[in-house]
């Protein structure tokens, strides 16, 4: 559960955090490679100083970096630039989509948060920039993950970037692209014949051996420093909305991790009066694919019980059988009067094809999964069409482009002559 290497550690001097707490129990700990409780096994996430939060300004954020690091002085580590351990992600697009909200009857103001424009396209730049900013503090000498492939694409890009050795762990049958954006930074990638949870399992196992002591498994041994990346893209979404938050947001679920944090964003905005609280407060709604809808289904059978679950189909990038959030996530969503819905491989096709002719944004399967559950929670009437919403694109289509590959391609196919042209109805 934890590393014993002697390192300087989180610099609390500069840093707001304060500790490490519980969310089950609310037992403390030091700021340590430390992931769960010693007293009830819950999950550790970072707790923070207040009134070091209430410090922070919208005019200082503003000043800072055109990246994740303008909130530095909300984040656990990488206060000092020149101890980060980053590609810079962050700030990226909030793109206005009104032919996506004219096509699902969405009256109010419907927004896409882009993250495949990230250095390896996806919102794992985020959290991997602070986790292994982190990582580094604690004098870990190898950076490592177990991925679905989006993380293992950052952490091998970061660990090239930082110049430090690299292992990452995937489920043997990822999308040949994950593969491909992994293996070029020139890591150790290591392919596991199992599913996503055998994998991350076994690096369970191996951060407890002695030959990976000196190793940061960025959602294992530092994984509450990891979670607190996820953050910036509820920070980001109410600087770029004019400091206010959306009254809903669409978030895709994996651990379910990503969904507790954007929601934690909002709060502490709220808590540190950098924002106000949208009227009613806002509402958090939960996507998953029915391949893999552990949560979703809990959800739906108003239980507080997440029954593991074997993963299928194409989101391969959501496909978490047993979430670690889970319970977390159900909490948000059901506080805030949200909810949670699930689509199948073809209502994934079609709503990566659909955010892709409404906002020339291309998403992974993923953000398919998010657009699809947008239909149904507006088709249901779970979702108001009458509020401003935002729905997050965690990755690039062209990772995952054999999920349409078969679906789309050239509409004509002609000679090269004005007379073909004019044949296949080209000019009018």
């Amino acid at each position: 559960m934890t590393s014993t290497l002697a390192a300087p550690g989180i610099d609390t001097t500069a840093s707001p955090a304060r500790a490490l707490v519980c969310r089950a129990c609310s037992a403390r700990y030091p700021l340590a490679a430390q992931h769960a409780c010693y007293e009830c096994f819950g999950p550790l996430e970072v707790d923070y100083d207040t009134a070091a939060l209430a410090t922070v300004t919208r005019e200082q954020i503003e000043a800072g970096p055109k990246n994740i690091w303008r909130y530095a002085a909300l984040l656990p580590a990488g206060q000092d630039p020149a101890t980060r351990v980053t590609l810079d992600p962050g700030l990226t697009p909030l793109v206005a989509a009104p032919h996506l909200a004219a096509e699902l009857g969405i009256t109010a103001p419907l927004w896409v948060k882009d993250d495949s424009a990230n250095p390896t396209h996806s919102f794992k730049d985020r959290v991997v920039s602070v986790a292994l900013t982190a990582a580094r503090a604690l004098g870990f000498r190898r950076f490592a993950c177990a991925s679905t492939g989006n993380l293992a694409n950052s952490v091998a890009a970061h660990a090239a970037r930082a110049g430090v050795p690299s292992v990452v762990f995937i489920p043997s049958d990822l999308e040949q692209g994950k593969v491909i954006t992994t293996a070029v930074y020139g890591g150790e990638l290591v392919a596991i014949d199992g599913s996503y949870d055998d994998v991350n399992r076994l690096c369970g196992e191996l951060v407890e051996t002695d030959e990976f002591e000196d190793t940061a498994f960025v959602n294992v041994n530092v994984r509450p420093y990891y979670a607190e990346g996820s953050k910036t893209l509820g920070y980001e979404v109410a600087e770029q909305l004019g400091w206010r938050i959306p009254a809903q947001v669409v978030i895709p679920m994996a651990s379910g991790e990503l969904l507790t944090k954007i929601d934690k964003a909002f709060s502490e905005l709220v808590e540190i009066g950098l924002v106000e609280a949208p009227a009613g407060g806002w509402k958090v709604f939960g996507a998953q694919s029915a391949g893999c809808n552990p949560i979703a289904t809990a959800l739906h059978a108003d239980t507080d019980t997440i029954t593991p679950v074997k993963p299928t189909g194409i989101a391969k990038s959501l496909n978490i059988g047993d979430p670690a959030a889970g319970l977390y996530a159900l909490e948000a969503v059901r506080r805030t009067d949200g909810w949670m819905e699930y689509a199948d491989d073809d209502e994934i096709r079609a709503g990566i094809r659909l955010l892709a002719r409404t906002t020339g944004v291309f998403a992974e399967t993923a953000g398919g999964v998010t657009v699809a559950v947008l239909r149904k929670l507006v088709e249901s009437g779970r979702l108001d069409p009458t509020a401003e919403t935002v729905v997050f694109n965690t990755g690039e289509g062209l990772k995952t482009i054999d999920a349409v590959a078969g679906q789309v391609g050239p509409t004509h196919q002609i000679k090269p002559s004005l007379r073909a042209a004019r044949d296949a109805g080209l000019l009018g």
